[in-house]
């Protein structure tokens, strides 16, 4: 695996991790192309935000190692070009939404530039709220600001952690086919979740279970080797077979 490779956003190999008895990764590797989105779908537990939070360089690998953008993880100067949307709200309740973004952007290295801010919080249908503190809006309006300070600086990778919980299903497909001209733009994307009904919408999938990358391609590619209609099953199949499949 050549960690220069252009055509790569993101190369993990044999990445193993423990949390004292508990193996949450067991061995993964993967490669993610530049300008798609690959989802990481699997139960909760089976091992997808801390294969994410490696692959952003929070967490060390006990074994194993992850590049982004052609550079080993961690790296600070990688990090101001990638976003993070993690699963539980991570913002200052006592700072409006405005400030939240704009607190983001500057912290990724973005200089105050109000007209990127408003376009984030326009993204996430937040504009009229924009001076609200963030302890008055409800949670799924919430995950809605962390979506807008991932994205503020117009990172290359985005890794986004069950990004649409909590979001009314018009606001999802405007989020959806935000992601897409993103990929258009030649911005990668990360999504991870264990709600199949969104999973048709990535380029590629990997199926994780128990910190084993079951099996991955696209969703036809994954439905036809399975010989089944629905990704659920599909990933019954898959998990029956054990990993590599």
């Amino acid at each position: 695996m050549n960690p220069m490779n252009g055509r790569c956003a993101v190369e993990v190999q044999a990445v193993h991790k423990h949390f004292g008895r508990v193996h949450a990764l067991r061995g993964l590797s993967l490669q993610i192309e530049r300008g798609t989105t690959y989802g990481l779908l699997g139960p909760n537990g089976a091992g997808k935000t801390t294969l994410i939070r490696v692959i952003m360089g929070l967490i060390a690998p006990d074994s194993g190692e992850t590049h982004v953008l052609g550079h080993r993880m961690p790296d600070k100067d990688v990090m101001a070009h990638t976003g993070y949307m993690t699963q539980r709200v991570a913002l200052y309740e006592d700072l409006t939404v405005y400030q939240n973004v704009q607190f983001f952007a500057v912290m990724a290295g973005l200089a105050h530039d109000r007209r990127a801010i408003e376009e984030a919080v326009a993204l996430v249908d937040l504009s009229a709220r924009m001076d609200s503190r963030v302890r008055e809006l409800s949670g799924g309006m919430q995950r809605r600001v962390s979506l807008a300070c991932a994205l503020v600086h117009r990172p290359q990778v985005v890794m986004l952690d069950e990004p649409t919980v909590g979001v009314d299903p018009q606001l999802r497909v405007q989020f959806w086919d935000h992601f897409r001209r993103l990929n258009q733009e030649g911005v990668t994307l990360i999504v991870s979740s264990h709600v199949m009904d969104e999973a048709e919408r990535c380029d590629r999938l990997g199926f994780i279970r128990h910190g084993v990358l079951l099996a991955e391609g696209s969703a036809a590619e994954l439905l036809q080797r399975a010989g089944t209609e629905t990704l659920e099953q599909a990933f019954l199949h898959y998990a029956e077979q054990g990993p590599a499949a």
